[in-house]
């Protein structure tokens, strides 16, 4: 069995929708399929609450509205049976008074999350009506009844396998499933999410727990590609990668991969294969254990990056004394990316400032403190570059002319990472772009 996942472009489009079940069908092999909500939808619910929960009724009244015409002009086009065509706008009509409800009761953190899983809910059941009318032999399975994480929001890997397989065994006639990517249940027994870009962590998820023989995520773009195309103007796919090395990549800014969603399929060794339903003749980028070849794979950027440095003259021969700072980071949960030591001096960065004031005032007990923003980190990637000499003086010979702020290099093998302001971005992918991979 495998696993297939769609992202919000790959469904966004009725035309698109019906492709991917095309897609689905082109084998016998049983599969999972998971679905991200239809493009635009996430940030529309997203942009709803945050009226709502800022008393801006009449206007979040107007987005709803919005957005089941888009939802009704969506199925118009994607069913021609009128039995068919009636039952999708039931569920549609279903959804949005659901939508309609919670402008007229007291808004939550609790509701806000089951008004974000409305995406997911609404595309895997309008699909489902699309399989159906086509005759496609299939199974709708809700992710929260197996999808779960604990009270520290981590994923119940063992949980899920137990409850998924249940599921799975109770429809054992059907070789193909439908279930919806990002949703999920919490410790409390609330409908919750897996944050943004979930719905990548959800397909790896299924496939650690179903111990599936691939995971297929299709995207509107062909594999991992060297550097950012967006900013630099020649980029290559990538054929083949590691875990590791797609890791790093996804945590650092490549933005078709969900940071979070290596670990569980490189845990039981199954491969990713990033596809592009557009071109889905395209080779892509398939993920596993083996490396290859050393050398550069790709350059990833992440934005909105903070650096924060810790000046004290008591750091010098002081042990206990990183330990105390990673504590106060600890207590707001704010993840470091960064880190460069000096006998007197801490250097760290951050892409959360939700906490930036309370930290700032909890680090000025053990020093001097100040702080940057605007930055960002230029992650540089490959099977054990670290260890080649020739690739970093390649790396430093093509951005001579930049100012960089902080080097993270040794820590891993398979990247060097580079801290340079956000203003710089530009010009250092471009520069790397021709100085590691020759590509203008």
């Amino acid at each position: 069995m495998k696993v297939m996942k769609f992202g919000g472009t790959s469904v966004g489009k009725p035309e698109r929708m019906q492709q991917v079940a095309e897609l689905i069908s082109k084998d016998q092999e049983s599969k999972i399929v998971v679905l991200s909500a239809l493009s635009g939808t996430t940030n529309s619910l997203v942009s709803i609450g945050e009226l709502i929960a800022a008393g801006e009724r009449d206007k979040a009244k107007l987005q709803i509205e919005k957005l089941e015409a888009h939802y009704h002009q969506f199925i118009i086009k994607l069913l021609q049976q009128p039995g068919f065509i009636t039952k999708a706008k039931e569920i549609v009509t279903a959804h949005f008074e659901f939508l309609t409800i919670i402008l007229r009761i007291s808004f939550s953190e609790s509701l806000s999350k089951d008004l974000l899983a409305q995406g997911e809910l609404l595309s895997t059941k309008l699909f489902s009506v699309y399989l159906e009318e086509k005759g496609i032999n299939h199974q709708l399975i809700s992710a929260l009844d197996f999808m779960s994480i604990d009270e520290n929001e981590e994923p119940e890997l063992a949980a899920i396998e137990i409850k998924l397989k249940k599921l799975i065994q109770q429809h054992s006639d059907k070789k193909i499933f439908i279930t919806q990517g990002f949703i999920c249940k919490n410790a409390k027994g609330e409908v919750d999410n897996l944050k943004r870009g979930g719905s990548d962590y959800t397909a790896s998820l299924i496939a650690a727990a179903i111990h599936a023989s691939v995971c297929e995520i299709w995207t509107d773009i062909d594999g991992i590609h060297n550097n950012d195309p967006r900013v630099v103007k020649k980029t290559v796919p990538i054929e083949n990668m590691s875990f590791d090395e797609a890791a790093e990549l996804a945590y650092f800014g490549a933005k078709i991969l969900h940071p979070a969603s290596i670990w569980p399929a490189q845990l039981h060794n199954i491969p990713v294969k990033l596809l592009n339903t557009m071109f889905p003749e395209a080779k892509g980028t398939t993920i596993t254990q083996i490396a290859g070849s050393v050398g550069v794979k790709a350059i990833a950027a992440k934005d909105n990056i903070t650096v924060i440095r810790i000046k004290s003259s008591r750091m010098l021969l002081a042990y206990g004394f990183l330990r105390k700072i990673f504590e106060v980071f600890e207590k707001y949960k704010t993840s470091i990316d960064m880190i460069t030591t000096s006998e007197v001096a801490v250097s760290l960065t951050i892409d959360n400032q939700t906490y930036l004031k309370e930290i700032l005032k909890e680090l000025t007990t053990f020093g001097n403190i100040d702080f940057e923003e605007n930055q960002t980190i230029i992650s540089v990637v490959g099977n054990e570059i670290s260890k080649t000499d020739e690739i970093i003086k390649k790396l430093f010979n093509a951005i001579a002319n930049i100012p960089v702020r902080m080097v993270s290099y040794g820590g891993s093998p398979h990247n060097i990472t580079l801290l340079v302001a956000a203003a710089d971005k530009k010009l250092v992918l471009q520069q790397l772009n021709l100085g590691l991979f020759g590509l203008e």
